[in-house]
């Protein structure tokens, strides 16, 4: 269901965030709404009518309000995943009030309103028990938490609609099974996770659940004081473990005596007894099993919170009426205020995950995604010292290992990328983003071989990455393979439609193989996904290039220059578009500009040398030819001009040890070879001084 949500979301709007969060917004109010309803409906139920009255319209209204403006409410809602929480609790209640409406319509009141007497009144309350099993299941395809829901179902039936157990059960035991029955498909969807909701919940993942059960109790009372002063929130606390009984016993000393008041309560106070269970067990599933990363999340509380939001409420009630649900209400505005200020927190990644580390800064899993974050924001030296404190403290953390090593290559600092990347698959050898960095890497060293075996490898344990699918297209176009790059950046859009490299990648494959009308369709896609890609401009027009198609280069080469300037290989690259288009002057200027960013660059002496050599100005050349053979020396292409040069300004003796020490470093290269015999025979053919 939170799939289907999601899906609907998507093709409504596309990855815009804004439908995200109305849909989020929207299940709040809903949730909202159904808190009153069921609140106003239970509080008018006779075992508490006679004791409130008329009150129940007011206090459920005022239970609603604090509940639905409630600051710790705001990671379930603003937090688009966690649309979870929120719609599992839409249906937790939904399921509930559903029930009610349906028991009321069996009670002799109903009978005696409904039109055609009690057939009809069975008839609408089948339809509202059919609603609240429906809305069952919907939350079992939802969230694991829906667990508890039938149980609590029963409970309430026997708190305040039947009296007892039994007669809850003999009055609605076809609904009560029912509900049951919905355990059914929420265990075959955990079984489709491998029963450890892919690793990172259950009691097989290598965390004891004595262990973690022992953190649960310091985390109940942060959520019991989040309940009543929501100061500070946070949205990572991390991960940490009890390690002596003085850490534990503070906090056991506030939960014990509550769980057991809550089981005593049960059995003399019901009502009581059911808040008491509507908050511990909705919180079991996840206090109880097991994980790796999270002991507090505060979107948990999504639902328990009513029980101690309707207990304060009806505390505030009884010790002063109509005056204690006034400042309730005064308080509940009050919560509006500040959730709106910690809304402001969800604005960006950045903004989120630096308010988590500044107040937890112990948290490594919040100092990890802050990284991650400046990264994104381009801030890469500061995600790099975030990385290392991470790895400073979590050394076998294969997901920081292969972030850091990614950030390390997008700096150009691959060689001291490669040590983390490698690190990260001996940790973790099955994952497939660590071979795709890898490969990444690799492929920018020049060992594009290697770099395929790695893609490979990723989809060969992750078959619908798409990203895996792109980076193996780019190298196999690198090595040659035009038509197998077009198959996988193919395969990278019907995985990915909206993939922007993946349609710059198919449209430089397509060029390579011949088939320029195509490639400029799935260009023009990418740059209406992507309309300011530097890289990808130059992409494009470097494959032109390639293609002979020089001319047509020169458009997304000059735009690529635009948006990245300071791009030395970048203004290479233009420069020798310009010089195949016969357009020198412009070439050497180009030329010149990449020398300028990046004055060690021996092929940029070499080809400005060739522009100023088509311009008639040799000395010019040779200066730069030489500068090139200095920063590389044995260059047989560079001498070989250096001495063509040399030749025409009629320094024939330079000319031919030039041309010769070319054909010795490349004893096949023709050209010098032919060079060379010319020069020899001129110098043969011309009289001795």
């Amino acid at each position: 269901m939170l799939n289907l949500s999601f899906a609907l979301n998507y093709a409504w709007g596309g990855a815009q965030v804004r439908g995200y969060h109305a849909v989020n917004l929207l299940i709040h109010v809903c949730a909202g709404l159904a808190v009153f309803g069921l609140v106003r409906r239970t509080l008018a139920r006779p075992p508490l009518r006679e004791r409130l009255g008329s009150a129940a319209l007011p206090l459920a209204f005022t239970a609603a309000a604090l509940w639905l403006l409630h600051p710790l409410q705001t990671e379930a809602v603003a937090y688009v995943v966690q649309r979870a929480e929120s719609l599992m609790g839409l249906f937790y209640l939904l399921t509930l009030y559903c029930l009610v409406r349906g028991a009321e319509q069996m009670e002799p009141p109903a009978f005696a309103k409904a039109p055609a007497g009690e057939r009809a009144a069975r008839r609408a309350a089948f339809a509202w028990f059919g609603l609240s099993w429906l809305a069952c299941l919907f939350g079992m395809g939802t969230k694991e938490v829906m667990v508890s829901a039938p149980v609590l179902a029963l409970c309430y039936d026997r708190t305040f609609l039947a009296g007892t157990f039994r007669e809850a059960w003999r009055r609605r035991r076809g609904l009560h099974l029912a509900l049951m029955a919905t355990w059914i498909p929420l265990a075959l969807l955990v079984a489709g996770t491998g029963g450890d909701r892919g690793g990172t919940s259950g009691f097989d993942i290598g965390v004891g659940w004595w262990a973690y059960g022992l953190t649960q109790f310091q985390a109940l009372c942060r959520y019991l004081q989040l309940s009543v002063w929501p100061r500070p929130l946070i949205f990572e606390y991390g991960s940490f473990w009890a390690r002596t009984p003085a850490e534990i016993l503070p906090y056991a000393a506030v939960v014990v005596p509550l769980a057991a008041a809550t089981l005593w309560a049960l059995v003399c106070r019901p009502v009581a007894g059911f808040l008491g269970l509507w908050f511990f067990g909705i919180l079991a599933p996840t206090s109880l099993v097991p994980g790796p990363l999270q002991m507090i999340a505060e979107h948990r509380m999504y639902l328990p919170l009513a029980a101690v939001l309707v207990l304060v409420v009806a505390g505030a009630h009884r010790l002063g009426s109509r005056r204690g649900l006034t400042a309730l209400l005064v308080v509940a505005a009050g919560f509006g205020g500040l959730t709106f200020h910690r809304i402001l927190a969800y604005r960006s990644g950045l903004a989120l995950w630096g308010d988590a580390v500044a107040k937890r800064p112990s948290s490594l899993t919040a100092r990890s995604s802050l990284a991650a974050a400046l990264s994104v924001a381009g801030r890469k030296t500061e995600a790099i010292a975030e990385f290392e404190i991470v790895l400073r403290g979590q050394p076998r953390n294969a997901q920081a290992q292969t972030n850091l090593g990614d950030v390390l290559a997008e700096l150009g600092r691959t060689q001291e990328a490669l040590p983390h990347l490698v690190e990260a698959l001996r940790l973790k050898p099955n994952y497939a983003e660590a071979h795709v960095n890898l490969g990444a890497a690799l492929d920018k060293l020049g060992r594009t071989d290697e770099a395929v075996a790695h893609y490979r490898e990723a989809l060969r344990l992750k078959p619908q990455f798409a990203q895996a699918h792109n980076d193996l297209s780019d190298a196999l176009l690198r090595l040659g393979q035009p038509a197998a790059a077009v198959q996988e950046a193919g395969v990278a859009l019907e995985l990915k439609p909206d993939y922007a490299d993946a349609e710059y990648n198919l449209a430089n494959a397509l060029v390579r193989s011949g088939r320029l009308p195509e490639a400029r369709s799935h260009f023009l896609a990418g740059q209406r996904l992507k309309p300011d890609d530097a890289d990808a401009m130059h992409g494009w027009a470097d494959a032109l290039l390639q293609a002979g198609q020089a001319p047509e280069s020169l458009a997304p080469f000059a735009a690529a220059v635009l948006l990245e300037p300071g791009n030395p290989i970048l203004r290479y690259d233009h420069g020798s578009a310009l010089a195949a288009a016969s357009r020198f002057e412009e070439a050497a200027r180009e030329f010149g500009e990449a020398l300028r960013l990046r004055p060690d660059y021996p092929e940029a002496h070499n080809n400005l040398g060739n522009a100023l050599a088509l311009l008639h100005r040799d000395e010019e050349a040779v200066a730069h030819y030489r500068e090139a053979l200095r920063l590389k020396p044995g260059s047989p292409r560079t001498l070989n001009n250096l001495g063509l040069a040399l030749a025409r300004l009629g320094r024939l003796p330079e000319a031919a040890t030039q041309f010769a020490a070319a054909v010795g470093f490349a004893p096949d290269f023709q050209e010098a070879r032919q060079n060379l015999a010319r020069a020899q025979a001129q110098l043969d053919a011309a009289p001795s001084n």
